[in-house]
């Protein structure tokens, strides 16, 4: 019986040996490549200075993504006839009809100009920005650009020039594209509110910082959140420093990344 059991290993151990012999070894499975992630660029932008101590010239832009309008902003904007330019989004203007009655209704103080459909950041390959998922492809960036372009045209405002995506960031090939479109894209020099989550002191701080030439970037739709109080003490203060404020449309610029030539 032993015997049996010995010959009868050897002979599965004879067979299994020929098999694995015969038996191509596998290909090496190659690791898979991750696709680059998209380089993205947040441009700036500045205007011509005065060049005049004490007479700093400053450009105020604000975003009107979602939400509803900050009158804790707007009210000084009109009251200290303070001009600036507002970037506005499909989505915003569908909710803020008396806000943009205001605007339309002070020409002299307003530029407003186009800050997307539905507030997508403007890159053409999917990703995220700031847990934002993007446009994510060249045909998505047009819709976002020309759907925001259509309802303000909608809306009664003339046709923009300027454009600025949602999160202020993008890749370089959706710049060019964007670019090709007409516009001129607007970058900042000076981030005054933190996407409107700093508190009123600091962001009051950082817009008071403000240099001649600098392009300010805030939001004009957080009525809720505390920065809009910073935002509207600091342009009382530097009014009455002597700061010119202009809007985009008034003076020279420069933007980098190709964004304004």
């Amino acid at each position: 019986m032993n015997r049996i059991l010995v010959a009868s290993a050897f002979l599965l151990a004879c067979i299994s040996a020929v098999c694995a012999a015969e038996t191509p070894p596998l290909p090496a499975v190659a690791p898979v490549k991750k696709a680059p992630a998209a380089k993205l660029v947040e441009p700036r932008l500045h205007i011509a200075r005065s060049n005049i101590p004490g007479h700093a010239r400053i450009a105020l832009t604000f975003d009107a993504c979602m939400g509803q309008a900050d009158e804790r902003i707007l009210s000084t904007l009109v009251r200290e006839r303070i001009p600036a330019t507002i970037f506005v989004t499909a989505r915003w203007l569908k909710r803020n009809p008396a806000a943009l009655a205001v605007f339309l209704q002070n020409p002299d103080l307003f530029e407003l100009e186009n800050h997307g459909e539905n507030h997508i950041p403007a890159v053409d390959t999917p990703t995220l920005v700031y847990g934002i998922a993007s446009a994510g492809s060249p045909q998505a960036v047009r819709q976002e650009v020309e759907g925001g372009a259509a309802a303000m045209l909608a809306s009664g405002i003339p046709a923009p020039h300027w454009f600025r995506g949602s999160t202020a960031k993008y890749d370089l090939s959706a710049i060019g594209e964007i670019r090709a479109m007409g516009y001129r894209i607007a970058g900042y020099s000076v981030n005054g509110d933190g996407g409107s989550l700093l508190g009123a002191a600091i962001t009051e701080k950082r817009i008071a910082s403000a240099k001649d030439g600098d392009v300010v970037i805030s939001h004009i739709n957080q009525p809720t959140h505390a920065a809009g109080e910073g935002v509207a003490k600091a342009l009382v203060d530097l009014k009455a420093e002597g700061t010119e404020f202009v809007r985009l449309q008034d003076v020279e610029d420069m933007g980098d990344e190709q964004t304004t030539e």
